[in-house]
């Protein structure tokens, strides 16, 4: 499909776009030098259109000066929230977001970003009610109702465990897999508090995959010395920024329960029905949410006083997602969860060229 966009800040934000990438093809986007290199060092070899020659054979990719108006004759789906202002009625932009965690929309800067959006990918309404939360309500002519287009490959299926094994390096594969997988600072990120002490713990009895958020990938060399310098065995180290190796939709599908604080990913590991415990972080900046979309109702919750081996035998042992609230709170945060999500993103991309870029 010509005239698709993706832009992003950071390299991982990307996951959210290659569901659309690797159907309709596309252009990325970003904001500097800098970020044109990461892309090109983490995205080699993932071009998916060999008709597209590219350097170092990624997807194709160009800088696009955000400090002033854009004028792209086309769709432009940002992953991120910072400001996208047009020059050109040819130009259509999408805000593509997970929309899900816990952590607020910074306030007044976002509602002026998202009334600068033409559309909203909405994927569900936990989305729309953390929107209203932050004091943002995009119209309803606005919202194009998507559900998580990330869902797909695993409520599909497609996707291939012993792959997944392989590029983490397990060798014993007849363990059980703890992911755990902590926001950063904003959120009061766990990662340089519990990796250590998870790592001596769990990996006694279980492999655990340690998934640091993109901020905090700095953290992991200084991380994978101290596991080796105490002799542990069975940690292994889930990379971020490497999308094409280490997918957090991967990390899912070989878990069989993940351990997390803040992060969005408490809610978009629902689509899996595994059981996941939330570690009492402290954190008390969190948006405002009717029970129906909390997940706190459901979960169980680690603090340090804790045995963390205890709690995961435990919580693997009796976890019922029906009994438990699980698959009611999946589908009222998330809409669809059918599977055919990219679908309906693909139709309101075709929708859009055959209206507007003809």
């Amino acid at each position: 499909m010509e005239n698709i966009h993706y832009f992003s800040i950071q390299v991982y934000q990307n996951s959210h776009a290659w569901p659309l990438y690797r159907e309709v093809g596309g252009e990325f986007l970003v904001p500097n030098l800098k970020r044109w290199l990461q892309f090109k060092r983490y995205m080699r070899n993932g071009n998916l259109f060999p008709e597209k020659k590219t350097f170092l054979n990624t997807p194709p990719v160009s800088i696009l000066n955000i400090k002033k108006p854009i004028n792209i004759n086309g769709v432009v789906l940002s992953l991120s929230t910072v400001t996208l202002e047009q020059s050109s009625k040819n130009c259509i932009t999408v805000f593509v977001g997970h929309g899900t965690g816990d952590k607020r929309y910074p306030g007044n800067e976002a509602k002026k970003q998202f009334d600068l959006f033409d559309y909203l990918f909405v994927s569900g309404p936990k989305h729309l009610e953390k929107l209203k939360d932050t004091g943002i309500d995009v119209p309803e002519e606005k919202r194009i109702k998507i559900g998580n287009l990330r869902f797909d490959d695993y409520v599909n299926r497609r996707m291939d465990a012993s792959r997944i094994m392989r590029n983490l390096g397990i060798i014993d594969t007849n363990r059980k897999n703890i992911l755990y997988a902590p926001t950063w600072r904003w959120g009061n990120g766990t990662l340089l508090k519990y990796a250590i002490p998870f790592s001596q713990s769990l990996s006694s009895e279980y492999n655990l995959i340690i998934r640091p958020h993109a901020h905090d990938r700095m953290h992991v060399a200084k991380l994978r010395t101290e596991v080796k310098k105490r002799g542990l065995q069975h940690v292994y180290f889930s990379m971020p920024s490497d999308l094409l190796n280490h997918d957090t939709f991967d990390d899912f599908y070989i878990s069989d329960l993940l351990i997390s604080d803040t992060s969005s990913i408490i809610y978009e590991y629902l689509i899996t029905q595994k059981p996941l415990i939330v570690i009492d972080n402290g954190f008390s900046e969190g948006h405002d949410m009717p029970a129906e979309y909390d997940i706190s109702s459901i979960v169980k919750y680690y603090d340090e006083s804790m045995d963390v081996l205890a709690l995961v035998t435990d919580t693997l042992a009796y976890h019922d997602p029906m009994e438990h609230g699980y698959c009611e709170m999946l589908h009222n945060c998330f809409y669809f969860n059918d599977g055919k999500s990219i679908g309906r993103a693909v139709e309101f991309l075709e929708n859009i060229n055959s209206s507007r870029f003809v």
